[in-house]
């Protein structure tokens, strides 16, 4: 809907020149850029946990047993134990003085700086928001509030550099359920992965230089852990695993590192069947029983610290490797809001918004 064809009633809002007074306002057509990130619980407390890890639980992307099987066993077992273990390790990481977790934070900063981008590239008719897969603030909430801000046409975008059944095909899948129930829908585009991006690659390579070079003696090597999911995903045809390690081939390439030097490893095994492997918590014990006593460990599959971060590697996998006979434990922070990763996204942005934008 072009601008020439509105009558503007007050800033933002108009109606066709044709359009009867009794005509409900229309806001000027604008484009929405959302960061989708994982998510998290509201607080701490038991119930906030519950209804966060219910929802997570309950995806058929994340746990796709049979809902036969798996809701009585996740309802009256799992659910009535995992909220206080779940809760106590957020506390440990809790961001107290905003009363929020620390993915949120950071997922609200690195939007703040993208947003502050696209408005001195674009001006102000480009929306950048947030939204989480799981929580608050809903994809439904954000898609529903953009499409009334005016915004026609909406680049989704994952945070996920490496695609994945449960991570970027269920935040794509959410959206699709908001449009599906929307009488206006906007147009949409979703980013893909980014596993192999130039930029992405550089900002990790940087993250990797800048830790080192403050450190005074270099890590015997570098271990890099993504979040594993179950093998048969890998069987199945889902790509993670391979994009897993294509990231941490062009990571070395890019350093100048010999393929000895990274280790590729997975995190976050749940239930009883075999994920992809090596297992982080176990390989960095046998890296220190092998006499790798110093290493360095990153996430690249986190565009944001997170429980899974701050908690897992820095408490549980660090634990391990310690009482092995590991004596140096450095982890390398995610991206973050690093500027070097808002430009990243930025050239991902420009890129998906193209033929939407004038140039």
């Amino acid at each position: 809907m072009s601008s020439e064809k509105k009558i503007l009633v007050h800033p933002g809002e108009g109606r066709l020149a044709h359009a009867g007074s009794d005509h409900p306002a229309v806001a000027r057509a604008k484009i929405g850029v959302i960061l989708a990130n994982l998510g998290t619980p509201d607080a701490t407390d038991y119930w906030s946990m519950r209804r966060y890890l219910n929802e997570f639980l309950s995806d058929r992307r994340v746990i796709d047993y049979s809902p036969w099987l798996w809701q009585p066993l996740l309802q009256a077992i799992i659910l009535t134990k995992r909220p206080f273990s779940s809760g106590e390790a957020y506390r440990g990481i809790w961001n107290t003085e905003q009363d929020e977790s620390p993915l949120l934070t950071i997922t609200k900063n690195q939007t703040a700086k993208v947003a502050a981008e696209v408005q001195a590239r674009f001006g102000e008719d480009v929306i950048v928001d947030f939204c989480m897969r799981y929580g608050n603030p809903s994809t439904k909430s954000v898609i529903e509030k953009m499409k009334d801000q005016g915004c026609e046409k909406i680049v989704f975008f994952p945070l996920y550099p490496q695609y994945s059944a449960p991570t970027t095909a269920t935040a794509c899948d959410q959206a699709f359920r908001v449009l599906m129930k929307m009488n206006w829908q906007p147009s949409i585009r979703t980013v893909p992965a980014y596993y192999d991006h130039p930029l992405y690659i550089e900002a990790l390579a940087q993250s990797v230089e800048r830790t080192y070079a403050g450190l005074e003696r270099r890590p015997d090597i570098l271990v890099t852990s993504y979040h594993g999911v179950p093998k048969r995903y890998l069987m199945e045809g889902d790509p993670y695993h391979c994009q897993c390690r294509k990231t941490s081939r062009l990571l070395g390439e890019r350093l100048g590192w010999e393929k000895e030097q990274i280790r590729v490893t997975f995190q976050s095994k749940f239930g009883p069947e075999e994920w992809l492997q090596p297992y982080t918590v176990e390989e960095v014990a046998r890296l220190a029983e092998a006499g790798m006593k110093n290493i360095a460990i990153m996430a690249p599959a986190f565009s944001s610290d997170c429980v899974e971060t701050l908690e897992e590697i820095n408490e549980e996998i660090k634990e391990s490797f310690e009482e092995a006979g590991g004596e140096s434990f450095t982890y390398i922070p995610c991206l973050n809001d690093d500027d070097a990763h808002v430009a990243m996204m930025m050239a991902i942005i420009e890129r998906e918004t193209a033929g939407w934008i004038g140039r």
